[in-house]
């Protein structure tokens, strides 16, 4: 019997593991649309959303406490444990949330009659991974002809077709430029167009052409000039509820969960009344729902376990002072869990303190050295190998990947660096290759 018990108990682990790995990594405003899925699909798991307040009402009374008395570096007596009592905090308008691929935009636009040859789909190809998020080229027009073994002249004169492409402004060097194939969409006539122009080259002092007799047209095209042009494509401001909150009381910090952000999960009663032949499936509709409940507050535990040791180690941080040098294996060992999995419990989380709200991960100086090439190699191959024929991976979004599997900060050009020594083609090649195939 005892041997059934330990196996039973391995079991309900093993199962709340599983669940609490997904959850760990789903940031706080997908978690509660996440465990209303699974409720669906439980009849006996009840969910209710939580009510929140404001970030300044907070009860310091039952909560997390660093004193100054108490920091001397990284002792273990560092932390009082205590029982939280739930807070309730409004969510603070911080980060973003993204829209549609800039990139993905720009690929369907390489093809005749803007770009009638491979060898100009090509160059536009490469053109597009130095084009920034904004929509903006900021590569080197020699490094690439070099790269290409063409002249600057054909990437040059490749570039400026980039004028015909949507968003109209992308790929512009710089802000008169982008308002300038702006403009060259509007039909207006010559003097229309060459005042319009002028506002564009002297948009620092517009007011002194207001006596111009078609001031009043030409400013009225001038504000419809998007800056920057790729701005359908940003990510838009949203709220984000920070899952951390820390407050500096003076002679303490109290470190608080966000709570309130948790739905209410509950088992029903009445599913212990069912009739007799469902028994074995209630019984286990039941299981499945306290091993969801467990999941949560492994991951309610692990944020908050992780909070704590952000503020122990960036104490000064909080105090207004700057961020210490900090790797995941600096809270990993204490947490006992492997960096990979603080990696993905950082991932898309934040922090909310008086001096703003933070991504967690902005507390943490990763280097790209740390993480083997090698390793971020094989993982390129390996998103490669199995990313979709129809809409391969553009090295924006392969950049995505890579600093989110492994916690690092790079940029695009490294990972254009790494492809090509892959001997990988860009995404468009590649999805004309797999159609060849």
């Amino acid at each position: 019997m005892k041997l059934g018990h330990r196996e039973s108990q391995k079991g309900r682990i093993s199962q709340t593991m599983r669940n609490w790995l997904p959850l760990l990594q789903c940031p706080v405003t997908d978690l509660e649309n996440r465990l209303k899925i699974e409720a669906q699909a439980n009849p006996f798991l009840n969910i209710s959303s939580n009510a929140e307040i404001s970030y300044e009402d907070h009860d310091t009374s039952e909560r997390e406490e660093i004193d100054d008395d108490d920091f001397l570096g990284y002792d273990d007596n560092y932390w009082k444990r205590n029982e939280q009592k739930n807070s309730v905090a409004d969510a603070i308008e911080a980060t973003t949330l993204s829209k549609n691929s800039l990139y993905d935009i720009l690929y369907e636009q390489i093809n005749a009659p803007t770009f009638p040859t491979p060898t100009s789909q090509k160059i536009a190809y490469e053109l597009i991974n130095f084009i920034d998020e904004n929509g903006f080229f900021d590569g080197d027009i020699t490094s690439i002809a070099k790269g290409l073994q063409t002249s600057e002249e054909n990437v040059e004169n490749i570039r400026l077709r980039f004028e015909r492409l949507t968003p109209c402004g992308v790929g512009a060097k710089d802000l008169t430029e982008c308002f300038m194939f702006q403009l060259r969409e509007y039909d207006i006539d010559e003097e229309l167009y060459q005042l319009v122009k002028t506002l564009i080259i002297n948009r620092d002092k517009l007011s002194n052409f207001h006596k111009e007799e078609r001031f009043s047209e030409a400013i009225t095209i001038f504000k419809k000039l998007r800056n920057p042009p790729a701005i359908d494509y940003l990510e838009e401001s949203a709220k984000v509820k920070p899952d951390v909150f820390v407050y500096d009381e003076g002679d303490k910090l109290i470190v608080e969960l966000n709570a309130p952000v948790y739905p209410v999960l509950e088992i029903e009663n009445k599913a212990l009344l069912s009739a007799a032949k469902k028994e074995a499936f209630v019984r286990a509709k039941i299981k499945e729902a306290r091993d969801l409940i467990d999941a949560v507050n492994m991951r309610k535990d692990t944020i908050k376990n992780i909070g704590l040791m952000i503020v122990e180690h960036q104490y000064d941080f909080f105090k207004g002072g700057e961020i210490r040098p900090m790797k995941l294996a600096d809270i990993s060992e204490d947490l006992e869990r492997n960096s990979s999995t603080i990696s993905r419990a950082i991932s898309g989380k934040y922090l909310a303190c008086d001096r703003g709200v933070f991504p967690l991960k902005s507390f943490f100086s990763i280097a790209i050295e740390d993480t083997s090439t090698r390793a971020i190699k094989d993982f390129l191959q390996k998103i490669i190998k199995e990313e979709s024929h129809t809409k391969p991976l553009s090295d924006q979004k392969i950049l995505q990947l890579i600093e989110q599997q492994f916690s690092i900060s790079m940029v695009r050009r490294t990972i254009t660096k790494y492809r090509e020594q892959l001997n990988i083609a860009t995404s468009g090649e590649r999805k004309r290759l797999y159609l060849l195939g």
